[in-house]
């Protein structure tokens, strides 16, 4: 989740977080609530372009593959304590997701995996959403 400057929202395709954040507020202040849950989007660079694999790198099975990594990496974008980060879905277009599967297939060997649907399956599990 490195900071971008395309709008998630704008993009043909976006990654979707659930994080839970606590507010640490200053000495001699209180907060209540003090915890809060919020979606976090993240827009997914085109196949084949410089961090297209994000994927790759922080996903399992449709998972976070290392909490404390991408919790930090939230920590970072929103400027507050993240308790908790859990990928939720890569929601995309029919045409990235033609996009992807064509830049998955030209490099099944980054992904050690025999075809693009392995591939898939193995990162992001059941979580794509087409829209």
């Amino acid at each position: 989740m490195t900071e971008r400057g395309t709008d998630p929202m704008a993009a043909p395709a976006r990654y979707v977080f659930r994080v839970t954040f606590r507010l640490d507020p200053a000495q001699g202040v209180t907060t209540e609530p003090n915890r809060f849950e919020t979606t976090l989007y993240r827009a997914a660079d085109p196949p084949g372009e410089d961090g297209w694999l994000f994927f790759r790198d922080n996903c399992w099975r449709g998972n976070v593959a290392d909490e404390e990594h991408v919790r930090r990496l939230a920590e970072d974008l929103l400027g507050v304590s993240v308790e908790s980060v859990s990928f939720s879905e890569l929601q995309t277009t029919e045409a990235y997701l033609d996009d992807l599967k064509a830049a998955i297939a030209a490099d099944l060997g980054a992904f050690n995996a025999d075809n693009v649907t392995e591939v898939l399956s193995k990162y992001l599990g059941s979580s794509i959403r087409v829209e």
